[in-house]
């Protein structure tokens, strides 16, 4: 077949992409197989077509975008504070991700408005006090069409946003040298005019499932909406719960636990830094009491996808209804209720131990709502799942945590449950013979709240591991890791001087903030910066 057909057939879904359509895959190929075949002859029709088709895609565009931004003007009319959402998007999966994001942050009942990059000026940067980005990058690190004004504009004249709190979702390709290029560029702008993240930026290659749900995990942390089903379903096997044991009796904050899981057979791995995510379900007696409510046995139920599943197992691994009421289901037919349910959304847990281990451990913290319903992940690890009972559970790997390679020092800083990811570093380092390790570990008292005490200080006892600790009621005045840090910043200085990587994990709110403005004043923002960049500061933060 002519190769002009094969390149007028890229011409043609170039400029759809260019005009922001999007093809499925499949209707995209068929495109690129079906022109080669078209006879030289139709060559005129073809053409007008061609010239028709792309005439209508610029009224369906402008139509498209109408409608958008009177539906982004409508989702902004929630009360307080209204959180900006704005992509740049070439092909249009960021401007689809944007979207959900947005729609989330409205089902959580905060106001919210979104907009293209192109359409973010000064004054709505100024106005907001939270942003949430999704950015692509386009060809060789290049901005997108959407997003060029705005890097012109606005990123190509000093600006002060002091106020804004930001986070990034970065899509790329890295088959691409300039992998997320323009979400790092737009990042380090945000950052050189005093934006404050709200979690690290998230990279996404190629769509990365993974990366997705991560993203989701910290909208639902952010607008409080728990209970949002993931957007992108993973694979789990089926881990067994081998042991729970409480960290922190007597401790005046919530319970905490020591969870152990045993892989379903021993070819399983994971480096430290790499995240546990749990499928939860709701405990036997909610599950019982919709039962009685419904009046039924257990039976066989249709989903909404044609597939057949018992009733007990549906309500098991469901978000069950109108807040968790069995009253509101009444009346209903067992089919009708299976069919509104949405799946219950993952939980995603630091890991605390090595692969030498054997097993997978946790650090979890007992959540609560205020009606004293424990939370769906916590209340099925630490209250509702028997010891012996199968969890489904699959292993994400964190390569934003991962460990340096070589045997620089490394500074482990984190707060409560945080302790999970540092403690899987420090085996890790440990069993590599790498000794220049630094824990400071913050929680509320020594007696009640010191995990993993005794393991700790044999580290201590064979000098593999310095340690500093805060416990913030065991005097009058709260002390903390932030303030551990500026009392010992020259031998901070010293350590990074060194070459030491400095990782972070622990709590999104307070702690974190509080480490970075920390790290910032005794090292220097340029020194920090520089940290960043290279890879010597990590965090994983919650």
């Amino acid at each position: 077949m002519p190769a002009a057909w094969v390149k007028f057939g890229r011409v043609l879904l170039a400029a759809m992409a260019t005009l922001g359509v999007v093809l499925a895959p499949s209707v995209a190929q068929a495109m690129e197989i079906a022109l080669p075949a078209a006879r030289l002859g139709a060559a005129s029709a073809v053409v007008g077509l061609y010239a028709a088709f792309c005439g209508a895609i610029v009224l369906v565009h402008r139509r498209r975008r109408f409608r958008a931004s009177a539906a982004a003007a409508a989702m902004a009319s929630g009360d307080g504070e209204v959180l900006l959402v704005a992509f740049a998007s070439q092909t249009g999966l960021a401007e689809q991700l944007a979207w959900q994001t947005a729609q989330a942050v409205k089902d959580a009942g905060s106001g919210v408005r979104i907009l293209p990059l192109d359409e973010v000026d000064e004054a709505q940067l100024v106005a907001a006090s939270r942003a949430l980005l999704v950015v692509s990058t386009t060809g060789e690190g290049d901005a997108p069409d959407n997003a060029i004004r705005f890097a012109r504009a606005m990123m190509g004249a000093p600006q002060s946003l002091g106020h804004l709190g930001y986070g990034m979702l970065a899509l790329g390709d890295r088959s691409y040298d300039g992998f997320c290029a323009f979400g790092h560029r737009m990042e380090g702008w945000l950052r050189s005019a005093g934006a404050q993240p709200l979690f690290d930026t998230i990279e996404v290659d190629n769509g990365d499932g993974d990366a997705l749900r991560r993203w989701q995990h910290h909208i639902g942390v952010l607008s409080g909406n728990d209970d949002m089903p993931d957007w992108v379903s993973p694979r789990y096997e089926n881990w067994t719960l081998k042991a729970r044991q409480r960290l922190n009796a007597g401790s005046p904050g919530d319970p905490a636990y020591h969870i152990v899981l045993t892989p379903p057979d021993a070819g399983a791995t994971w480096q430290a830094g790499d995240i546990a995510e749990i499928s939860p379900r709701n405990s036997d007696e909610d599950v019982t009491a919709y039962f009685s409510a419904l009046g039924l046995d257990d039976r066989d139920v249709t989903l909404a996808d044609g597939t057949r599943q018992p009733l007990r197992d549906v309500l098991a691994s469901s978000v069950l209804p109108r807040g968790g009421d069995p009253a509101a289901v009444q009346g209903l037919t067992a089919d009708d209720l299976a069919a509104g349910l949405k799946p219950l959304p993952h939980r995603e847990y630091s890991i605390a131990s090595v692969p030498a281990d054997g097993d997978v451990e946790l650090v979890v913290r007992q959540m609560a709502h205020p009606d004293g319903r424990l939370g769906h992940g916590s209340g099925w690890l630490t209250a509702h799942a028997p010891v012996g009972a199968t969890v489904a559970l699959r292993i994400r790997t964190n390569r934003s945590f991962h460990g340096p390679a070589d045997d620089r020092p490394m500074i482990l800083i984190g707060n409560g449950t945080g302790i999970a990811g540092l403690r899987s570093h420090l085996r890790e380092r440990i069993l590599a013979g790498r000794a220049a390790n630094w824990l400071i570990f913050g929680e509320r008292t020594q007696a009640h709240d010191f995990y993993f005490r005794a393991e700790l200080e044999r580290h201590v006892a064979h000098g593999h591991l310095r340690i500093s600790t805060a416990f913030s009621r065991d005097q009058a005045a709260r002390i903390y890791v932030q303030d551990v840090l500026r009392s010992e910043a020259a031998e901070l200085r010293e350590w990074a001087a060194r070459g030491a990587a400095i990782y972070v994990c622990g709590s999104l709110q307070g702690m974190a903030a509080g480490v970075d403005a920390a790290l910032d004043d005794i090292l220097g923002p340029d020194q920090l910066e520089y940290l960043r960049t290279t890879g010597r500061y990590r965090r994983d933060v919650y």
